[in-house]
């Protein structure tokens, strides 16, 4: 008989049964959704993004009368009665209703990528009742005229404009395009901000070789692109200010217990909630209980980070990036 084990974990200074989160996704936008998601297990869920770009469409006729948003929240309540589209509003509701329905935690997500004055959105959030804000965040460096030093400091600001709004936790979801990014995740983890999810998912394009054009490429992960993920959380694991989550290429427990090996603090679950129903979850905590009864561990921080850089005795297993001594043994 297996032996009762501890799975919680406390995630942006939440309390969460366990560390599965279901991540920000088109199934995370439904209230009976979410109740099935809350219903196989997980400990969190992160609704869906709403865009930055949303939030301009929804107000832009009224930006250029209104100036700068920060003292003119009255005003702006006054026009959420007559915006032409509703995404803001259902959001809104979307939270009310999930957090009067659910009992794990509720973290709406913002994509952003500019530190505007769409941040007075941030406070309706918090207003509406979410426990957390994700901030998803890619700033592609294509203007050629900025440094990445102009680069990086978009998150900064942006993180800053949000934090001076809200008082519930912010986690940042990032990419690993940056020039130094071990640098900018330790500076990131010292600021306003609680979580680093590594990394987003990001939408890459393809060609048609014959009709000759441009076009989308797969969306949902493999079960083995989170092998990035791992290496940068466990390179940074118990070097950061803030917790870290693992998400891209989650889709089974083992990749689940690796991830808290290295010394994630939550993973987030996506595309293998599209390819295998909620259920997924379910499996993946009756076997991470499992493997933790066999192993001898009571909880997850008996072994959360057991195998990161900072507690290794050959940096090497994280830092080389040279096949030479791999192929030189192959056979």
């Amino acid at each position: 008989m297996l032996k009762m084990t501890n799975l919680n974990v406390k995630y942006l200074g939440l309390d969460l049964k366990n560390p599965i989160i279901a991540g920000s996704c088109g199934l995370t936008n439904s209230i009976e959704n979410l109740k099935a998601i809350e219903a196989a297990g997980a400990g969190a869920v992160v609704l869906k993004s709403i865009f930055e770009e949303e939030i301009y469409l929804e107000f832009a006729h009224e930006f250029s009368k209104l100036g700068p948003m920060d003292n003119n929240l009255e005003f702006l309540d006054y026009y959420d009665y007559q915006i032409k589209k509703d995404n803001l509003k259902r959001y809104l509701s979307l939270i009310k209703e999930a957090k009067s329905e659910l009992t794990i935690p509720v973290i709406a997500s913002i994509n952003c990528v500019t530190a505007q004055e769409w941040g007075f959105f941030a406070k309706k959030v918090e207003d509406a009742g979410a426990d957390a804000i994700e901030l998803n965040m890619f700033i592609l460096p294509t203007n050629l005229s900025q440094t990445s030093q102009d680069n990086e400091s978009m998150y900064f600001d942006i993180v800053s404009r949000i934090a001076s709004k809200v008082k519930i936790p912010i986690s940042l979801k990032i990419s690993p395009y940056f020039s130094n990014l071990g640098g900018v995740i330790r500076d990131l983890s010292f600021s306003e901000i609680k979580g680093l999810v590594l990394f987003n998912k990001l939408y890459s394009p393809d060609v048609d070789i014959n009709q000759q054009k441009i076009t989308g490429s797969e969306v949902l992960s493999h079960d083995t692109d989170y092998k990035l993920s791992l290496r940068w959380i466990g390179m940074m694991a118990n070097r950061v200010n803030s917790d870290l989550s693992a998400s891209t290429g989650i889709h089974n427990w083992e990749t689940v217990v690796k991830m808290l090996l290295v010394g994630s603090t939550t993973v987030q679950v996506v595309s293998a909630l599209y390819q295998d129903g909620f259920s997924v979850i379910t499996d993946m905590l009756k076997n991470l209980e499992k493997w933790m009864n066999e192993n001898g561990y009571n909880s997850i921080e008996d072994f959360k980070g057991k195998l990161s850089m900072d507690n290794s005795t050959n940096l090497a297993d994280f830092e080389r990036v040279q096949f030479m001594r791999t192929f030189g043994e192959y056979k």
